[in-house]
């Protein structure tokens, strides 16, 4: 794609960017939990049938939209729905109510607008590019395995099959207002987990008479500090954390029962499987030293794999941010240890991919960090930026001239 065609693409965006302000308020004053994004879900169908599209819904509450544009690579960008179950902080008009209990603590709003705006300059301008584009927008990103399910519901059969997938993610990072490329390794794999631990209650004054279980818990909290901290080599990132311990009612009765919230975090998706075997195998030993004879029930909640960039493909994307953009808003930044389920998307089309952090604060780093109650990315340039992020994904490889190299 020339750059005159490129940037009329994104002069779009100077058109329609109150229309566009506008929609993002609505949408962050409308957040919803995982998978129970009905109304968000609503109004990104009516949002694509105003431009003409045939969504589909996969998955409850995911839409994803088809633009085919004559011959080309075809190419999806996702955006995430969901909002989470956190209060948000007064502020700005169009702050929700703490009554409300929920907010876009994580920037999905603007993921929502990213794609949409851009989705909108694509299909306004279909004679600046050529190929095919899948707008997806997934549901249940935080808590809800969204990305699982749907590739569970058919995405894969229901959709042409990509030949690169993208997606980005709305934070505070540096550069201000600029975009953050990591290639190969950028999150960490992650498993979520319940785990029962079965006794024998009986009463405080007679602990002979039963099998204490918050005992035999803390035998196994502190044993699985153990296979982080010597079982892992210490060049790579394995974390078991314990979030979460709950049994018993009364100061002097023993429990039949203690469960535990165990959460794992590894740099590489080889590390998590370990980590997740290790847990059953120390809460198992624990359970025996302890005469606990019933077996102990696992609880699977849900896992996610590393983001792993494909490294060419990062490379080619970064190059066109610094053409239209400026170096000084495009920089190689460092992985970080949170963890994300777009991954199950590509993986599930065995095609590359590459994820991107975009930051919405003047303050950069020294912004507010997502899930913070104060998470409000300031609504420009970071609306803007965020649409022409996926602007400039399309202009890298839907452009007439990629697509004579590829013939």
């Amino acid at each position: 794609m020339n750059r005159e065609a490129a940037e009329k693409l994104l002069a779009t965006l100077e058109h329609s960017r109150a229309e566009r302000e506008e929609l993002y308020k609505w949408f962050h004053t409308h957040p919803e939990l995982s998978m129970e994004e009905h109304e968000t879900a609503a109004r990104i169908e009516e949002e694509l049938k105003r431009l003409g599209l045939s969504p589909i819904t996969i998955a409850g509450t995911g839409k994803v939209a088809v633009i085919e544009n004559g011959p080309g690579p075809v190419i999806a960008f996702r955006a995430d729905t969901d909002a989470l179950p956190i209060e948000e902080s007064p502020g700005v008009d169009y702050a929700v109510p703490a009554s409300e209990g929920k907010m876009h603590a994580c920037g999905h709003d603007m993921h929502i607008m990213g794609l949409l705006g851009a989705t909108a300059a694509l299909v306004k301008n279909k004679d600046v590019w050529s190929g095919t584009f899948i707008a997806l927008f997934q549901p249940g990103e935080e808590a809800g395995g969204g990305a699982r399910k749907m590739v569970e519901d058919g995405l894969v059969d229901k959709l042409p099959k990509p030949d690169y997938v993208f997606g980005q993610h709305v934070m505070a990072c540096d550069p201000p207002f600029g975009f953050s490329f990591t290639p190969g390794r950028m999150t960490t794999a992650a498993s979520n987990w319940r785990v029962r631990i079965p006794g024998v209650s009986g009463h405080g004054s007679t602990p002979h008479r039963a099998k204490d279980p918050i005992v035999t818990a803390a035998a196994i909290i502190n044993r699985l500090q153990g296979v982080a901290a010597r079982e892992v080599d210490p060049l790579e990132i394995g974390v078991i954390t314990v979030g979460s311990i709950h049994g018993g009612v009364s100061t002097n009765s023993i429990p039949d029962v203690v469960e535990l919230g165990i959460n794992t975090r590894a740099s590489t998706d080889e590390i998590s499987e370990y980590l997740q075997d290790s847990i059953k195998r120390v809460v198992r030993a624990e359970c025996e030293a302890a005469g606990i004879e019933e077996e102990p029930e696992f609880i699977y909640l849900d896992s996610v794999p590393v983001i792993y960039n494909d490294h060419e493909l990062t490379n080619k994307i970064k190059a066109t941010f610094e053409e239209y953009m400026g170096e000084e808003l495009v920089d190689f930044g460092p992985g970080f240890p949170g963890s994300e389920d777009f991954p199950i998307l590509p993986n599930a089309w065995d095609v590359p991919y590459v994820f991107f952090a975009w930051s919405g604060f003047s303050d950069g780093n020294d912004g507010p960090a997502n899930h913070n109650t104060k998470f409000r990315p300031e609504i420009q340039p970071t609306l803007d930026r965020g649409s022409m992020a996926v602007l400039l994904c399309v202009a890298s490889i839907l452009g007439a001239e990629n697509q004579e190299s590829a013939d």
